[in-house]
């Protein structure tokens, strides 16, 4: 008989998820949540080593030590940099990562200048009714058109370059978190704050279970995937299968669901790996999990830049649901908590292809199978005659 499923512990998930929340790590500035999460696998006693740049890349050993597989989160989020420090003392920013700035607009927000750190709120040029009437309503949406008010004494440039404040200086988004009694997470950077919660969860709830992984799983924990390159330089071993873990769009002409758990069938790289996929489908499945297929159109993650990079390796991408993604986000406990689960079951489980082990060795023989031959090509393809075509 199988062992059962480890659970996690949510309240330990809703607790690191705050705290992580309470740490501003826009892309480039992340080394404050690299040590956070460094201290969390410290307490779980999995080991993990440091890239050059802080991507944390942690094992959990297993039976065997190959064919062995990596999940992947991103600690950085979006944000913003100062772009220009105008006349009236006032900045203008760059966003960091692609988002609108639409929901900059009105944020209360943290400048982190290289003495130390200012608070101010981001604007639109024209941001009072009783001066400009409804030409405030008719501004365009661009980065263009806000800009950064600090919370000092700053009405000119030689004020604000007084302040210590200089071009390139990074700008974090207050989070704004709340936890309701109907079990919605609303907050900014919920992308990938919560996917790495759900993970930290799933460790947990595996080491406590005293259960041993089948082959070696490797956590990585990146910091530039809002950028683009994330995972491209996380793997030094001989991973066949890489399981992204990021955010589901919650919105018209999606299948995902803030209760269930989503697995991409594709995204803007293109379709993932066919049998990786449907193994975590029916892992959901097998586990009485809320499981969701869906395919996002306008999206890239951690998995995309590990192919890029030139690595062979099976891909997929589970994620949680979240309502207004890279905007004010909402999720639910019932994701994250689905989510985790999935992660544990992914875990523990069997590879794939044990003959992934040993690529360079590949042969028809261990080669998968879609579809047997039969059956997918049971429906012939019509060809009319030559002779119909070309004439006697």
């Amino acid at each position: 008989m199988s062992e059962p499923l480890p659970q996690p512990d949510i309240h330990y998930l809703q607790r690191v998820l705050l705290e992580m929340l309470a740490i501003p790590s826009p892309t480039g500035f992340t080394d404050t949540i690299v040590r956070y999460v460094a201290e969390r696998l410290e307490e779980l006693g999995i080991p993990f080593e440091l890239t050059r740049r802080g991507t944390l890349r942690a094992t959990l050993k297993g039976r065997k030590s190959s064919p062995d597989r990596a999940v992947a989160v991103h600690l950085d989020t979006i944000g913003a940099a100062v772009r220009s420090i105008q006349d009236n003392g006032r900045l203008t920013l760059t966003p960091v990562g692609c988002w609108s700035s639409r929901f900059a607009e009105g944020s209360r927000v943290s400048v982190f200048t290289d003495n130390g750190v200012i608070r101010g709120s981001v604007l639109p040029l024209m941001a009072s009714g009783h001066a400009f009437n409804t030409a405030v309503d008719q501004l365009p949406v661009s980065w263009d058109h806000v800009e950064l008010r600090l919370d000092a004494y700053c009405a000119t440039r030689a004020d604000c370059e007084s302040l210590g404040v200089n071009v390139g200086d990074f700008v974090a988004f207050d989070p704004l978190p709340e936890f309701t009694e109907s079990g919605h997470i609303s907050a900014r950077h919920l992308d990938d704050k919560a996917g790495v919660a759900a993970l930290l969860a799933a460790l947990k709830a595996v080491v406590a279970s005293g259960q041993e992984p089948v082959i070696d799983c490797h956590p990585l924990f990146t910091i530039t995937e809002e950028t683009g390159s994330g995972a491209a330089s996380a793997l030094p071993w001989d991973v066949s299968e890489f399981v992204g873990i990021d955010i589901a769009p919650v919105a018209p002409g999606q299948h995902s669901s803030e209760h269930a758990v989503s697995v991409a069938m594709q995204d803007s790289s293109g379709p993932y790996d066919y049998h990786l996929s449907r193994h975590l489908l029916k892992l959901g499945q097998s586990h009485d999990l809320p499981v969701r297929r869906d395919l996002f159109r306008y999206y890239f993650s951690d998995a995309h830049s590990a192919v890029t990079a030139g690595h062979d390796i099976r891909t997929a991408l589970v994620a949680f649901g979240c309502d207004a993604t890279h905007g004010y986000e909402r999720t639910h406990i019932d994701s994250l908590s689905a989510l985790a689960k999935m992660l544990c079951a992914y875990l523990l489980s069997p590879p794939v292809f044990a003959s992934d082990a040993q690529p360079a060795n590949a042969s028809l023989k261990n080669f998968s199978k879609q579809l047997e031959h039969g059956t997918q090509m049971e429906s012939e393809t019509r060809v009319p005659a030559v002779d119909s075509l070309l004439g006697k």
